[in-house]
């Protein structure tokens, strides 16, 4: 594949008001006019280059969702206050009452949650599938439905999207295709494999720095632009607005995600290749063993590897905490969920992030209480970090 995102990336150049080499950041909530037709002009949406209000845009939210949009290599992208913040909107501007949506049985719990819980209350009904399976997609699909929504790389069981099939069978029916790239930015360009609609977390590996939330959807101006919409545009009515701040922040903190993501798939390969040696129940997309790797292989933007995720399986719920709190303990990372850190985080998923998902149901798809999900950090010494984690799992005689 000849796209280069971490080009696109690069080759945004904006300049502070008085000269700075970084974008001067918008710190207003509302913006002057010298002439009440340009206001107007402005609500009706004809005025290029002119702000109203905050909460429908701002140059700072602007210089940022441009360079995601670059990133992804989609027309256009709008931040948002937070992850959910980006995927709840989409739903809600892609569907209404009455209508169907098809969704990965294994997604993030919040995802999960809304779906499952919260979108039935407004007669949106979703089927949940295993998407690794594109023909099990496509018999769900109804009279009724409007979109697929899947991860690219599911959270937490790391099972891979086949996106360009997905699309396919998206438009033969005339429905959009979704696709969350948090777990992947810059590995994986969903919107270059037919995907219509891309949501980030920034929260994650885009800003690194786990000091703030926020989210992103990358699509055509279009769609954008009816997300934005006073009238009817859910991202506008919703008001999941980033505050001009953080947008800022973050944009500094994606100039080095190229960096960021090549060091972080380094080190899990490095883990998981030696996880899977000593015998552990290790998945991983970069390992042979993974029933997806050479689909995930043929998808990724090589370059940046397979990604900072990994699980291994240590047998029980007990076992993990006693493991991680272990590892804690001896500085290897933190017992927390999110991602994307410079340090190593780890969660038991069952019990923290896809709690919302009901016991029976995590059994079905194999989401067992033994299971840690490991974002892999920053660290120089990979060969020292795996090591000190041989120690503990010694010591829990998790390894022997």
């Amino acid at each position: 594949m000849s796209f280069k995102p971490a080009n696109n990336i690069q080759d945004l150049q904006h300049f502070g008001e008085f000269g700075g080499v970084n974008p001067s950041i918008s710190d207003s909530a509302t913006y002057t006019f010298l002439s009440a037709k340009k206001m107007f002009d402005t609500f009706e949406g004809k005025a290029e280059g002119c702000y109203l209000y905050s909460r429908h845009s701002s140059p700072s939210n602007l210089y940022l969702g441009e360079a995601i949009a670059a990133m992804e290599g989609t027309e256009m992208a709008h931040v948002t206050a937070s992850g959910m913040g980006a995927i709840t909107p989409v739903m809600f501007q892609i569907c209404g009452a009455g209508d169907h949506m098809i969704s990965s049985r294994t997604i993030y719990g919040g995802t999960y949650a809304f779906l499952k819980n919260f979108a039935p209350r407004l007669n949106i009904n979703t089927s949940f599938v295993d998407i690794t399976k594109p023909e099990v997609v496509e018999a769900a699909i109804t009279k009724n439905t409007k979109m697929i929504y899947c991860e690219s790389v599911s959270n937490p069981l790391l099972e891979i999207a086949n996106i360009a099939e997905l699309s396919k069978i998206a438009k033969k029916h005339h429905i959009k295709l979704v696709v969350d790239n948090t777990f992947s930015p810059l590995t994986l360009s969903p919107a270059k494999l037919g995907a219509d609609v891309v949501i980030h977390s920034l929260t994650k590996f885009i800003n690194g720095t786990n000091d703030t939330v926020g989210g992103v959807i990358c699509s055509t101006t279009e769609f954008i632009n009816q997300l934005r919409s006073v009238n009817d545009g859910a991202c506008m009515l919703l008001g999941s607005t980033m505050d001009s701040l953080r947008a800022a922040s973050i944009m500094k903190n994606l100039r080095t995600l190229h960096l960021r993501i090549k060091q972080h798939s380094k080190n899990a390969k490095y883990l998981a290749e030696k996880f899977e040696q000593y015998g552990l129940k290790t998945v991983y997309p970069g390992l042979e063993s993974h029933p997806s790797h050479d689909l995930y292989k043929r998808m990724i933007n090589d370059e940046f590897g397979f990604g900072g995720m990994m699980t291994i399986d240590v047998g029980s719920l007990d076992k993990a905490n006693e493991l991680m709190e272990l590892m804690q303990n001896n500085n290897l990372g933190y017992l927390a969920v999110s991602l994307g850190f410079y340090k190593t985080l780890f969660s038991a998923p069952g019990s923290s992030t896809s709690s919302e998902i009901p016991e029976e149901e995590q059994k079905e798809m194999g989401l067992s209480d033994g299971l840690i999900r490991f974002s892999i950090g920053l660290d120089d010494d990979i060969e020292r970090t795996y090591q000190m984690m041989n120690q503990c799992m010694k010591q829990l005689h998790i390894l022997s």
